[in-house]
């Protein structure tokens, strides 16, 4: 095993690989023993090692494959193993193959910084959901560490990049894998591509979590080795504000969202003092705040800061479209986010505030024409 991956811990520290003992197997016995589930990667490579050839031949779900049961590797991080004697079998026999460690089964949740220095995408793809105005200067804003370093310098913390606490690897083309350990809360963290037009944390930030895999630390490719970085071996607990920014851009599954509740008897009275009738407006409102008023009846998760950010951005376009006024759009949503997730109002003034912004530049007029 590669000295750097000892540490001062000999709970953690991986064991030194004997020259008769692959590096490879080392590495996949230590992961395992950490209750990291570990399933071989292609030798030189850092994608999974390839199925059987019957497997090939006749593609089926990795659930209904014969290979698992068996104790073979075939689709990847399906196959990830804690049995240390199915470990010595597939890397005792096959010690060129590297390691992958399967991200759900192991409760991590990884930030893959990506340092493929180009020219950003359009603005919006930046830093999806928040909005970089036209005067800002991006000179110099080229890889997933700036990217980063600019969302979290948003919302006044450091950036995972520089995260001393907690285990980060060093890829061979310069990025960095920084490991989390999601909370003890049953939340399932999706993955996503950083390039995504979909789901995405930032521009060339991947998040690797439940339906994916990382690369192990110590693991060596034909491009170099993943290695770690300082001392500490161990994954932090996922941060509260970045646990809040992947709920945000839409890394938790759809939850099963209640049937709609009416507007709230307060923020009838706003809209009602604030033009009479207005019933079109009135049923609009219903729709905009029915998903944010459901997410209070989910104890966590729900993505209640992306759901919450989207009915912003919708009221921003009636405001702009002289529909509401936007105290009046403010008031309605803050009351509904308030009382859907009480103790964050913080938090819930932030994601209006940037979703109203952007909402403000798009009228949207309810009866498809100019007021």
């Amino acid at each position: 095993m590669p000295a750097e991956l000892r540490s001062s811990s000999s709970d953690s520290r991986p064991p030194a690989a004997a020259s008769s003992v692959a590096v490879s197997l080392a590495v996949a016995s230590w992961c395992a023993r950490r209750g990291w589930p570990v399933h071989p990667l292609a030798a030189g490579r850092k994608t999974p090692a390839a199925n059987c050839a019957t497997c090939r031949a006749t593609p089926h779900p990795a659930a209904q494959c014969p290979c698992l049961p068996a104790g073979r590797w075939c689709h990847g991080f399906h196959a990830a193993t804690l049995d240390q004697r199915r470990i010595s079998q597939w890397w005792g026999r096959h010690p060129e193959f590297g390691v992958g460690v399967a991200c759900g089964p192991a409760g991590l949740v990884v930030i893959d910084i990506d340092a493929h220095s180009t020219q950003p995408p359009s603005r919006d793809r930046i830093l999806p959901g928040i909005p970089i105005a036209d005067h800002v200067d991006l000179t110099g804003l080229t890889s997933g560490f700036h990217t980063l370093a600019v969302l979290a310098a948003l919302r006044g913390q450091p950036s995972p990049a520089e995260d001393v606490t907690t285990l980060r690897v060093r890829t061979p083309s310069g990025g960095l894998h920084v490991w989390y350990r999601a909370s003890d809360d049953n939340r399932r963290w999706q993955c996503s591509s950083g390039s995504s037009q979909g789901r995405a944390l930032a521009w060339q930030v991947d998040v690797r979590a439940h339906g994916g895999y990382i690369v192990a630390p110590g693991t060596a490719t034909e491009h170099g080795t993943y290695s770690p970085v300082g001392r500490v071996r161990d994954p932090a607990v996922l941060p509260a504000w970045l646990a809040q920014e992947l709920e945000r851009t839409g890394h938790l599954p759809a939850a099963n969202v209640p049937a709609p509740r009416s507007v709230p008897p307060r923020a009838q009275q706003a809209v009602l003092a604030a033009g009479g009738g207005r019933s079109h407006i009135q049923r609009m409102l219903t729709t905009v705040l029915a998903p944010v008023e459901a997410c209070g009846q989910v104890a966590e998760g729900a993505g209640f800061s992306d759901t919450l950010n989207r009915a912003a951005y919708t009221l921003g376009g009636l405001v702009a479209a002289g529909r509401l006024t936007r105290e009046e759009a403010e008031s309605v949503l803050t009351q509904s986010a308030v009382e859907a997730r009480p103790g964050q109002e913080r938090r819930i003034e932030q994601v209006i505030s940037s979703g109203m912004t952007a909402g403000l530049k798009n009228p949207l007029y309810t009866h498809g024409g100019r007021p």
